[in-house]
């Protein structure tokens, strides 16, 4: 059994789907099966994935949301229920191995340190051994990666050819073989996630430049041409209408030289690093026939929501700005042009790709149009299924994913997994489709609730309650992440509905709210039925601003903390919250005679956060502002030889800006055993997320670096004895008896 589960990965980007893009490899998956036109997720990666696992929507699973922008309700505190359990703690009772490769993103963000607990680790959760990432995306060439529970880092450096992808499926033919060389009858379950196609879209020059060219034409040329493909492929019915040219989608003949050149180059590496994707999926699948396991394995491939957005109208070099509200450059993303794809860049593509991308449906990932929700979904199964090549169209959503499985083996749901009572799967199996074109569709409604973002689909009708608008254009001022007040969900109720015949029209592009509007008051009624059923109210359409919720921590708050070198990275969320607050920090070391360099204490990587180092024997501060700016602080004088601490304060001098952007200005000032040695000001600092991997390291710089002046890891030369955090934002009247005296405590 084998799950491939693509990131961001719409409608409309799959060879076998329509593209332009060549993906050969999945392409021969699904002319060895079927195809499902009608598959759907949630419209965001967790939740989709939550689906996928356990049968279960993602309601139910508790993640309303991803796991950082959890709040305290059932249906979205993001701690997924021990009830639901997944399909490899199923899989597991029978007898199978079970693997992990890629990316997780299922485990409460307050339990993903090395404190655990790993209860919601994927050996916790009936995965016997797990090589990935447990957030939502990573750096490709410097990712933050884990072996089973333990952080490692990764074996090669990008200039030695690095890559996650290239690793990942060498460590999933790995697993298998362990197993197989062993006990070779042993079935087993792998559920393989790669990066891809998340930004960042990085990718080997040489895998762009194959399409250097092919988009000149832009997103709407793209668009038409795919939809005729699309149409002869019968992916879509003929009848259907090519959805409208998205208002807030730029006109690609209106864009100036430079515009055109910079977009199509940011699809040109979008492009090539799904067929690298595509290639190496192609070496996994290679490797299970050498074994004589393809014809009997089971394989899924399908998509956790619509083509992303999160790279903005222009698109980004650092898709971290989108998370801080930064907006985006022209000037410094044409300036990057030549080496996009490459790893000092966490570069993404604008909207009319994004929308380009979910061909022929509207709209995109984070909302519950077809656009965000409908995915390609490839079952091959050579020795289970008979038919080949062929389109199938009943409805089917992420839920049916496990049901397929269990009735397609032949297992029943357990009612109990290691003692844990387990509540009914809610998905539906598709598996008597796979050889009858016109098999009953078994799933007849399903709701979507995503930001505030509202739809249900029952019996061939989409009703659709758009927020904040039908498209940001059309929204009257509001922009994605305004709360919904109780008046305006009344509002709403009563006239922000819309209803699709989706048996007539495909792609939702006849609105027959008023010619039906029984019908849709039954379907609206129908949504709060399910709402009240899985546990989606209330509805939180709050976007980025989520981050700033307080959240469980797996210990008390304190004001002080003291870590270490040699030890694993702390993640953000179980580090102390730095943004927007005084706080200092103070390293214990002794420099050898000769001098020492290397980075001291960090927090970020290169999209965004701090570092403190030293380097041509003087103490510093940098500071990467989502790589738009970047700010140094230095010593005046070099550091001395022997033991002592170096520190620094961080004093905000003004107010944060969180709607445009800003975080507060500040003052740094540098220390050497309590007494100033140097000082500068920051003019703006970032306002929520410091970096997607910003961890604390102490002694060197993991990953992708902060700073452009050195190369990672960058590891401090002399010995460091331990590190002090302090955030209680109180003065320190004597700083050198201070930082000596919590040092000696902790």
């Amino acid at each position: 059994m084998l799950f491939i589960i693509l990131d961001d990965v719409g409608f409309g980007q799959l060879g076998c789907f329509g593209s332009p893009i060549r993906t050969p490899h999945m392409d021969a998956l699904a002319a060895d099966g079927v195809r499902y036109n009608n598959m759907h997720t949630t419209a965001l990666c967790s939740p989709s994935r939550a689906c996928f696992l356990t049968g279960r929507n993602h309601h139910s699973n508790a993640l309303a949301c991803i796991t950082e922008g959890s709040t305290g309700y059932p249906g979205s505190n993001g701690s997924m229920p021990l009830e639901n359990g997944m399909l490899s703690e199923i899989l597991l009772q029978h007898g199978y191995n079970t693997y992990a490769i890629g990316k997780w993103h299922l485990t409460p963000t307050e339990a993903s340190s090395a404190a655990g607990p790993y209860d919601r680790w994927p050996l916790g959760r009936g995965f016997e051994r797990f090589y990935g990432f447990l957030g939502g995306d990573t750096h490709q060439y410097y990712p933050e990666l884990v072996r089973d529970n333990t952080q490692v880092e990764p074996e090669k450096t990008p200039e030695e050819g690095y890559h996650l992808t290239v690793d990942l499926v060498e460590k999933a033919k790995a697993m298998i073989a362990d197993a197989k060389q062993v006990a070779p009858n042993k079935p087993f379950f792998m559920y393989f996630c790669p990066g891809a196609m998340h930004a960042p879209h990085h990718v080997p020059q040489e895998w762009a430049d194959k399409y250097r060219g092919k988009f000149d034409g832009g997103w709407d040329a793209y668009r038409e041409e795919t939809f005729e493909r699309q149409k002869a492929m019968g992916l879509v019915p003929d009848n259907t209408q090519l959805s409208r040219h998205d208002p807030d989608v730029q006109d690609w003949n209106e864009l100036s030289a430079d515009e055109r050149r910079l977009y199509a180059r940011m699809m040109e590496v979008f492009a090539g690093f799904l067929e690298h994707t595509d290639h190496y999926i192609g070496e996994l699948i290679a490797f299970l026939k050498d074994l004589g396991e393809y014809e009997n394995t089971m394989i899924m491939v399908v998509s956790d929501n619509g083509a992303s957005s999160e790279g903005g109208p222009h698109g980004s070099v650092n898709e971290n700005k989108f998370f801080n509200n930064v907006p985006d450059s022209l000037e410094q993303n044409l300036a990057a042009i030549d080496t996009l794809g490459g790893p000092e860049w966490f570069n993404h593509y604008p909207w009319g790709w994004t929308h380009a991308g979910n061909t022929p449906f509207r709209r995109w990932k984070r909302e519950t149009y077809r656009g965000g929700v409908s995915d390609p979904l490839i079952v091959s199964w050579p020795k289970g299924i008979k038919s080949r090549g062929e389109v199938r169209t009943q409805y089917c959503h992420g839920i049916d994913m496990v049901p397929t499985v269990l009735d397609a083996i032949g297992i029943e749901p357990p009612t109990h997994i290691r003692g844990i009572s387990q509540s009914p799967i809610e998905g539906f199996s598709l598996a008597s489709s796979f050889d009858r074109e016109n098999a009953e569709a078994l799933h007849v409604t399903q709701y979507f609730e995503m930001f505030g973002h509202r739809s249900l689909y029952h019996d061939g009708w989409r009703a659709v309650c758009p927020w904040p608008g039908t498209s940001f254009a059309e929204a009257e001022g509001r922009v994605f992440g305004t709360p919904i007040t109780f008046d305006q969900l009344t509002e709403l109720d009563a006239y922000g509905w819309e209803l699709y015949n989706i048996r007539e029209d495909f792609a939702e592009t006849n609105n027959l709210a008023d010619k039906e509007r029984e019908r849709l008051i039954a379907m609206i009624g129908m949504w709060y039925v399910e709402a009240g059923k899985y546990n989606v109210l209330p509805i939180d359409s709050r976007g980025t601003m989520r981050f700033l919720e307080e959240r469980p921590h797996i210990a008390p708050p304190r004001t002080h903390y003291v870590y270490y070198p040699g030890t694993q990275m702390v993640p953000t969320n179980a580090a102390p919250r730095v943004t927007n607050v005084p706080h200092r920090v103070a390293v214990h070391v002794t420099v050898p005679d000769g001098g020492a360099s290397g980075a001291l204490f960090t927090m970020g990587g290169n999209d965004g956060g701090f570092v403190f180092y030293v380097q041509n024997g003087r103490l510093t501060y940098g500071y990467n502002y989502v790589s738009d700016q970047r700010f140094k602080v230095q010593s005046d004088e070099t550091i001395p030889a022997g033991e002592h601490v170096f520190g620094f304060e961080f004093i905000p001098t003004g107010a944060p800006d969180f709607a445009n952007g800003k975080g507060v200005p500040a003052t740094i000032t540098l220390f050497v055993d309590g007494k100033p040695v140097g000082s500068g000001d920051l003019p703006v600092t970032i306002p929520l997320s410091l970096g997607l991997g910003a961890g604390i390291c102490v002694g060197s710089d993991s990953g992708s670096p902060v700073m452009t002046d050195y190369d990672p890891p960058f590891a401090f030369t002399g010995t460091i004895k331990k590190a002090l955090v302090d955030v209680s934002g109180e003065p320190i009247e004597d700083r050198e008896a201070q930082v000596r005296m919590y040092l000696a405590r902790q």
